[in-house]
């Protein structure tokens, strides 16, 4: 990974400022990027990051202080929009200390350079910028509804040439990535759960010149980490699974490319989408259950869902076998989903996901979501309560639509 000389002087004149557990960092962008030839190409031992420690170790002990006396064991929350000249930092547009760590953990997570933003939607216009004007961009039939709709907007302005494919329909992907500027997939996607082969996807779009960028924001970097496939660059809606608790928005991009990295760095600085500290340090203590948490969840989502397939009110249940998301389809049809979500009393019926607590909605109640979605799908997000409680509940509410 990069190596840390080049800011090493000015961590340790610092105790609070975070230390560079993912060995280097893009807090003053010119200065690391030379650095960059010392990035190992050669992926961690699975269960790993790239630093030697397990996945549940690293989202504990990565992006803290330095540790020298007194220093705080967490990274304060720095409230500046202006920092002493001389240093890196400079100005909150560009950076700060707080986000700085949050960048670290992210990027050593996933095995790149991390940037966060604002809010997921601002992470992922950031990466849209990367795309030539005119170009092709591939993306999947049903996507995250904010993503698919900028996607639809930037066609009908003619920034873009849009082709939509299923995830799961390989050699449709593979063909779709001849002459394309860009391959944008979604996997597990949302709400349908379609799964993609990532490795073969990935190299057919190579193949074509065709960047590549994977939103890991359903499986997280604990069930998958799409750099390791050859992903150019991975998306996070840090809203979500990583940060865990319903209470921010913030976004991520991560990149093993410098020159990639730094041109998104670049949007988040003309865009103007810096998060604010406060939500970085609440994503920071959120990431740090992380493991447990989707441990937890998945488990509720593998023990409820096959519960959920014996049901006479289930038609289908859409679940890959991993993970914390899962989607049903009510026999009864739209009217039904939309009364087993309101009969619910564990579950909530809000939107989003992630979270510890389990949400559950029909998504075609939002009128931009993709018509490829059934009506009567509803989409479950497993949050860490008990099983039984989780299961016994959603029965009623299923129950209670059966005729």
């Amino acid at each position: 990974m990069l190596t840390a000389s080049a800011t090493e002087d000015h961590r340790n004149a610092n105790p609070v400022h975070p230390q560079t557990v993912s060995a280097g960092h893009l807090a003053d962008y010119h200065r690391v990027t030379a650095n960059v030839h010392a990035m190992p190409v050669a992926n961690p031992p699975e269960g790993t990051t790239g630093h030697g420690q397990s996945i549940d170790t690293f989202v504990v002990s990565a992006g803290r202080p330095e540790r020298v006396p007194d220093a705080p064991l967490n990274t304060p929350i720095a409230p500046a929009s202006s920092f002493i000249a001389g240093g890196p930092m400079e100005y909150a547009r560009y950076d700060s200390p707080t986000s700085h760590a949050l960048e670290d953990v992210i990027g050593g997570l996933e095995g790149g350079l991390a940037t966060v933003f604002a809010s997921g939607m601002a992470a992922a216009n950031a990466a849209m910028d990367l795309v030539p004007m005119g170009a092709v961009v591939v993306a999947p039939s049903a996507a995250y509804t904010g993503v698919a709709v900028r996607l639809r907007e930037l066609e009908e302005i003619g920034r873009i040439q849009l082709r939509v494919v299923e995830v799961d329909d390989t050699p449709a992907v593979v063909a779709a990535c001849n002459g394309a500027a860009m391959l944008w997939i979604e996997s597990p996607t949302n709400p349908m759960l379609q799964v993609a082969d990532l490795p073969t996807c990935i190299a057919a779009a190579h193949a074509n010149g065709a960047l590549v960028l994977v939103d890991n924001t359903f499986a997280t970097p604990i069930l998958q980490q799409p750099i390791t496939d050859g992903a150019d660059i991975v998306m996070h809606s840090v809203t979500k699974a990583l940060s865990g608790h319903s209470d921010l928005l913030l976004g991520a991009l991560v990149s093993t490319d410098p020159e990639v990295a730094e041109q998104i760095r670049t949007r988040r600085v003309l865009l103007g989408a810096l998060p604010s500290a406060f939500d970085c340090y609440l994503a920071l203590r959120g990431i740090r259950t992380l493991a447990v948490r989707i441990e937890k969840a998945q488990d509720n989502a593998k023990s409820i869902t096959a519960l959920l397939a014996e049901h006479p009110s289930v038609s289908r249940v859409r679940y890959p076998g991993f993970g914390t998301m899962a989607a049903i389809e009510i026999s009864q049809g739209s009217d039904a989903a939309d009364a087993v979500c309101e009969s619910a009393k564990i579950w909530t019926y809000a939107t989003s996901l992630g979270g510890v607590e389990s949400l559950l909605e029909r998504r075609r109640r939002w009128p931009l979501e993709s018509s490829t979605v059934p009506e009567n799908l509803i989409r479950l997000s497993f949050g860490i309560e008990n099983a039984g409680d989780l299961w016994r509940d959603l029965k009623q509410a299923l129950d209670s639509v059966l005729k």
